[in-house]
């Protein structure tokens, strides 16, 4: 005869001192006694007898330690097992699973508060035994039903839902729109995982659009590391997006304030100026900035924050002392490296070619030539404001009324042809050119060429007279 297959047996947990137990890969039960006699053994003060009208005098941890332990360990709650809490919050009834509850102190205290509260008014309207003056158990629930109520305008169903979701699921997909409303809900859950995930998000995301919103979270919670995070955030782009993508009413006054008094802060933080920028210094001090003239194109590169401050206010230093000595370019010594140079690219298609340069109120008109398929003629020559194509033009700018101007100049050609570059160029002449005929014109550098395009050179100094 065949001896059946034993089934394996099930070990049981004792529970307390006394002979409550329960099998270990069942979640908790609902048996107010066994869980008593479990905190007793822990010494954790559940038997306070105000506990269900204060539960926060409850030392939950160590409980959502225990009880949450088998949801790491056995993932007891599978997909489709039916949920046996209900929580009401938000105008919603969330359908959740005791074993999770835990993992959340918030929940973990209202579910222990309304066991106790129905374990209590159970025991108050039992009928003892006449015989053995015991009183009958504490029937089982199917689904105990909480409530939890939220006053905090941060917190929206969407963001609720994802914390609830948090208690099932590790990293749950939180996008930068909801998260100030995960924090929120992640605090008054007292899920303290979610709650510091969120703060490292928020760190993460520091941007103009977030700044404000997050700081005054920050703020709110008094989480420091989020506070200092924006406030170094703030030092290092207030002023390189100022005015474009900072503005001073989003930003909180305490921050701004905090900010503003640092001794950090940069007070002239330039690109170039910053530890990003300081490797392109030599190469950008190269630049002949003081070929730049137009007052709209310096206030441009002011505005874009790009160059210390100090070269822009030495630059615009340098062209009022110009215009005030009758153009005399006192500050520029060396013709081959501080010359102001112009140009233009003289096409096949192009016959004539020919720029008006104003320069401190005196007038230059620079022209290319083509004669024929590969003669050209360069030159430059002064014209009166009053000669221009648009009169209208001069009562917006400088006019010298100086008879004659010292010129220090040269003009080049380069073309490039069979492979090679080819160079053209004068010496460098100096000269006074006048606003009558014969005076008026410079040297004209004559070229042969098959080359095309041909870039021209027009450089010059206005010598000290």
């Amino acid at each position: 005869m065949l001896n059946p297959q034993c089934k394996p047996r099930l070990e049981r947990r004792l529970v307390g001192s006394c002979n409550r137990w329960r099998f270990p890969k069942q979640p908790f039960s609902g048996d107010l006694l066994a869980l008593s006699q479990m905190c007793k053994a822990l010494n954790i003060d559940l038997d306070d007898k105000d506990a269900h009208k204060y539960p926060d005098r409850l030392c939950i941890s160590k409980i959502q330690k225990l009880l949450s332990e088998e949801v790491k360990n056995n993932k007891a709650t599978k997909s489709g097992e039916e949920t046996d809490v209900v929580l009401e919050c938000l105008g919603y009834m969330w359908e959740l699973h005791q074993a999770q509850l835990f993992q959340s102190q918030t929940l973990a205290k209202l579910y222990l508060t309304t066991l106790m509260h129905r374990t209590k008014t159970y025991a108050d309207s039992t009928v003892p035994y006449p015989a053995s003056g015991k009183t009958k158990e504490v029937p089982p629930v199917k689904k105990m039903f909480i409530s939890l109520k939220i006053n905090d305008p941060s917190v929206n169903r969407s963001a609720f839902a994802l914390a609830l979701k948090n208690l099932y699921m590790t990293n749950v997909d939180i996008s930068v729109d909801d998260l100030l409303g995960v924090l929120a809900s992640a605090h008054i859950l007292q899920s303290s995982h979610l709650f510091q995930r969120c703060v490292t998000m928020m760190m993460n995301e520091l941007s103009p659009s977030t700044l404000k919103a997050f700081y005054l979270a920050g703020c709110k919670y008094k989480e420091e590391q989020l506070t200092i995070a924006c406030e170094k955030w703030l030092e290092m782009n207030l002023v390189p997006l100022m005015g474009t993508q900072i503005y001073l009413r989003q930003v909180p006054q305490d921050l701004l304030l905090k900010v503003l008094k640092s001794p950090s802060f940069p007070k002239k933080c330039c690109f170039l100026e910053r530890d990003i920028g300081q490797g392109w210094m030599p190469l950008f001090l190269c630049l002949r900035l003081h070929n730049i003239t137009s007052g709209r194109d310096l206030e441009e590169i002011r505005h874009i924050n790009f160059f210390p401050e100090s070269w822009l206010v030495r630059v615009t230093a340098n062209h009022y002392f110009t215009l005030e000595n009758g153009g005399d370019m006192a500050h520029l010594r060396e013709f081959s490296s501080q010359a102001m140079r112009f140009g233009m690219i003289v096409n096949k298609d192009f016959t004539t070619y020919s720029r008006i340069i104003s320069l401190y109120g005196f007038f230059f008109e620079i022209k290319g030539i083509k004669h024929d398929a590969t003669s050209y003629s360069f030159s430059m020559q002064r014209v009166k404001h009053t000669d221009l194509e648009c009169p209208a033009l001069c009562e917006y700018i400088t006019i010298s009324v100086k008879a004659e101007r010292l010129v220090t100049y040269q003009i080049r050609a380069y073309t490039f042809v069979e492979g090679k570059w080819q160079q053209f160029e004068t010496n460098q002449i100096t000269q006074k050119f006048r606003c009558n005929k014969k005076c008026c014109k410079s040297y004209v550098l004559k070229i042969q060429t098959v080359g095309s395009p041909i870039y021209a050179s027009f450089a010059f100094i206005f010598p000290v007279t």
